[in-house]
Order: structure tokens, then sequence, then C-alpha cells
């Protein structure tokens, strides 16, 4: 995996377990302990109730596309060799939202409301990042 020239993620204490999750091939979600909220992206205060009581659950990774879109322009020098590539928001079954790249599936294809489920692709020793695959 050498050479990985993306842009990475900087894992805090707020958003480990999450990257735990990815590494391990589970999509792990925040929770506020106090009134049960669900929340996406990790962040270490409730935004329903403001506690700082959070715990974390394995999500089903499953979701209906919301909306999507297709980059034709790198944004970052890194990303020129997967041009075009097809971003998408899928509302999640747990009442989130999560954007991610799609892959084996044509853009021209997607519906909104088109379920999809997680996949995990490796790409570095140590990072893996989610992906969105059509749901069996």
């Amino acid at each position: 995996m050498a050479g990985y020239a993306k842009l990475r993620p900087e894992p805090n204490a707020d958003t480990q377990p999450y990257w735990d999750g990815m590494t391990q091939h589970r999509l792990c979600l925040q929770r506020c302990a106090d009134c049960g909220k669900v929340r996406h992206y990790p962040r270490p205060m409730c935004d329903a109730c403001h506690s700082m009581q959070v715990e974390w659950f394995d999500a089903s990774g499953r979701g209906r596309v919301h909306s999507w879109t297709v980059t034709h322009h790198a944004f970052h020098p890194g990303f020129k060799p997967d041009l075009p590539y097809t971003l998408v928001t899928v509302d999640l079954a747990e009442g989130v939202r999560m954007n991610a790249q799609l892959r084996r599936l044509d853009p021209g294809e997607l519906r909104i409301g088109m379920p999809l489920r997680v996949e995990y692709e490796l790409a570095t020793d140590g990072l893996t990042l989610p992906v969105f695959v059509p749901a069996d």
C-alpha cells in the first residue's frame, strides 16, 4: 500500500472507535447514552440534549440513496486516477446520513431510494474506508 497519495483521516479520541470498526469491517455509530439519539459523523456532544455521554453500537450498514454526485474534477491530486467517481449520500436504517464512494454500479443506474449497503476497502495498512454497493 506504499505510495498512497490521497488525504487520510486523522483519528482522535472521538472518532477512533469508528475507525477501529472500519478495520474490523463493522460500521460503528454513536448513540447518546442519555437521550438515545444516533449521530454520525462521530463527535463529542449530542446535538439534541447536549450530553457528553456516548455509546457505540454496530449499525446494519444498510440504507437507501438520498442523493449522489459524479465527480469529474479532483479536489486533491491523489484522486485524479479515480476520476470520474460517484459519491453517494445514504439514509442509513439507523436514521442518519453517510457519504462514501459508490462501487459496482454505474451512476446512471442510481435512483433515489435505491437500497445500498456498506462494504470495506483497505486503503493502506491500518486504514479501511467505507464504500457503498448495491444491496443484495
